[in-house]
This record gives structure tokens, sequence and C-alpha cells, in this order.
């Protein structure tokens, strides 16, 4: 018994110095650790076991502070005392996100600086991106065609509700237009027109701060009032001329709009 053991005991010695000499002549000269691990024991270990959520995890976007976003708007735009100081100042506005969506540039507007009436679309699309004043594609092609037939053309401010293309052309948000409305507010105290025309749906409500369809709105004379009460104006909402590109049927009601407007413009006492 004694001799067999001793006899094992150099075969496993002379093994061991064996696969030693193979791990140094392959390079290895450094263990992982000072003390042996029995990698055998390890893998009869039970595996942890991951229990999975259970429905949809949903990644939820950091809130924008709109109130914060909106001072700010109205600071900059009540220390504008003249539309050019205004267009500088929503330049430099940084608290609405279409900015940082895709848009080039802001665009503010163009047309009569002390014009009677004033047009406020929806927002720009990606020719007024490209140049910087709203309403100079298709559409704005045809409100001008519009505005001329009428003898508007001079006497009209054209503006938007927000400042940056929307990306995709879509809709803007009712808290992109409220950061913006402060602005919008301060170029009507400086325009001082003696009207509104609100082209589209999506100008109608924000303005006028209704639920309705154009089309259910559109013909029709509201009061609009600045958000401190001091302001107060008549306005009318009508079909947006890319709408009327789309719908050249609906041009005969926007035309009749129109006059509408120009028989309020030139008699401001006569009550809609």
């Amino acid at each position: 018994m004694g001799g067999q053991g001793h006899s094992g005991h150099n075969r496993d010695t002379k093994a061991a110095e064996s696969l030693l000499a193979f791990w140094a002549a392959a390079g290895v000269d450094a263990a992982h650790g000072d003390v042996p691990v029995n990698r055998l024991l390890q893998r009869e270990r039970p595996k942890a076991t991951v229990t999975p959520i259970s429905g949809p995890v949903k990644v939820t976007a950091p809130t924008p502070d709109i109130a914060a976003a909106v001072e700010e708007a109205q600071a900059l735009a009540a220390a504008a005392g003249s539309l050019e100081a205004l267009a500088a100042a929503i330049a430099q506005f940084n608290g609405c996100g279409l900015k940082f969506e895709g848009a080039s540039k802001s665009v503010f507007a163009r047309g009569a600086e002390d014009g009677d009436v004033m047009v406020i679309g929806e927002g720009p699309g990606a020719d007024e991106d490209v140049r910087g004043l709203p309403f100079v594609g298709r559409a704005g092609q045809l409100l001008d065609k519009m505005l001329k037939a009428a003898d508007l053309t001079e006497r009209t401010f054209i503006t938007n509700t927000v400042y940056w293309r929307p990306p995709g052309n879509r809709t803007p948000t009712l808290a992109e237009q409220a950061v913006c409305r402060p602005f919008v507010e301060r170029a009507i105290s400086l325009v001082k027109p003696r009207v509104l025309l609100l082209a589209g749906g999506a100008a109608a409500k924000s303005m006028l701060a209704r639920d309705e369809g154009i089309l259910s709105l559109r013909g029709r004379w509201f009061e609009w009032a600045a958000s401190d009460g001091s302001v107060t104006l008549p306005a009318l909402p009508t079909l947006h001329p890319a709408f009327l590109l789309r719908t050249p049927s609906a041009k005969k009601k926007a035309w009749s709009d129109l006059l509408t407007l120009v028989e309020r413009v030139d008699r401001p006492d006569r009550t809609p």
C-alpha cells in the first residue's frame, strides 16, 4: 500500500512539473490569483435567474419647463422696442424645441410694418426655412395673389404662430405655440393692426383658444385679446392657402372671407 502511494505521488509530481513546463513554454508566467480555484465546482453552481419585467418599458423624455420658457419669451419680447429688435430676440430665444429639431433659422415676418391687417399663419415650411421669410412657397404665392386682388398687399403684415419649421411640416403643438405667443403679441403691439386674419385651423385655435375645426370657425368674427387684456382686436379665421391648393373648390369660401375682411377694415365702425 505504502509503496503504491509513494509511486502514485511521484507520478502526480512529474505530471504537474510537465504541465507547468508546458505553460511556461507557452509564455504563461503568472497565476490569476494566489488561492487556487476549483472551476469544476463553480460549474455546478445554479445559474442566477432574471425575472423579466412584465409589460412594455416606457422611457419618458424630460418634461420641458413651459412656464420658464414663456417667462423668458415675455422678457425678451417686452425688451424689443422695434420689429427689428423683436426679430433678433426671436433668433436668440432657445425656449422653443422646434429650434433644435432641424430648422436652419428663425422665420419671423414680412410685409407692411404698420399694416391694417396682420395675417397669422401656422408655421414655416421648407421654402420659408431656406429663405427666412414666412409664406414664400406655393401657399405664400397664392396668399399674395389673393391679397393683391383685394388691394391689401401694401396694407398687410404676415407672420406665424411659431418661428421655426416643425419637422416634416407637422402641425406645431399647443406648447410650442404657447412659448412663442409673447412674440406674436409683441408683434401685434408694435404693428398695431386693425384686424387679424388667422390662416388655418392651427392659427385660429391657438389665437382664439377654441376647439372647433377651421370649417366651422372660418368666416366668423371673433375677439382676440392679449394675455394681459391690454389689447383686443377683431379676428377672422379663414382657410389656409395650402388647403386651398389641395382643395381648389374651397377658394370661393376664402375669397368670401377676404371680402368680409376688407369691408371690416374699411368700415371699422361696422359691427360683425
